[in-house]
């Protein structure tokens, strides 16, 4: 019985390749200089009873290098789309104007560059702990094959393989937020 299991590793590999593509998304919405559309990206709005994208509610433009405007299309949600924005950790301060959120992105002064490092931090973090979580799964596919007979031996060749797999993920992780924070801090 122990000869038929089978630890399925390119799905191991595909779920923390999707934390570290999540992880990219979160940090090209930690934008360091220009305006973007993609730095509201994260940013989630209670609406209609669930959590919607800010792109869902609105149209979100950058008219200039220093503006992003979202025009929200249904006037009862611009409240809490502009709670939404000042809850986000993004540092930016939204300016109401009918239907209309103007948000001036501030010129990054040495503060604020540290507490987007920090941020960048944390996103990475969250990616590690996914990461984590994965190979979790696949340690307790191989506990749970050990209790049906495999061989000690299998289960510890099983094991190096889901914890090498884990170990390029994070490695990868860090030197993602090694250069994020590079950039960042970058003037």
């Amino acid at each position: 019985m122990s000869d038929d299991f089978m630890l399925d590793t390119d799905d191991l590999e595909r779920r923390m390749d999707g934390a570290m593509a999540n992880l990219r998304t979160e940090f090209s919405s930690l934008r360091t200089g220009r305006a973007s559309a993609s730095m509201l990206e994260p940013v989630m709005v209670d609406a209609y009873g669930s959590m919607t994208p800010i792109n869902q509610v609105g149209t979100v433009n950058v008219p200039e290098s220093r503006m992003v405007t979202i025009n929200v299309w249904d006037k009862g949600l611009v409240g809490k789309v502009e709670k939404a924005i000042r809850e986000s950790g993004l540092g930016i301060n939204p300016q109401l104007n009918g239907t209309i959120i103007m948000l001036p992105i501030p010129e990054l002064n040495e503060e604020r560059r540290r507490e987007l490092t920090k941020v960048a931090g944390s996103y990475a973090e969250n990616a590690r702990i996914s990461v984590r979580n994965v190979r979790r799964d696949g340690m307790d596919q191989i506990k749970k094959a050990k209790g049906e007979g495999m061989s000690e031996d299998d289960q510890k060749i099983w094991e190096g393989e889901v914890q090498e797999i884990t170990d390029r993920a994070i490695k990868t992780i860090d030197e993602m937020l090694e250069t994020k924070q590079g950039e960042i801090m970058q003037v």
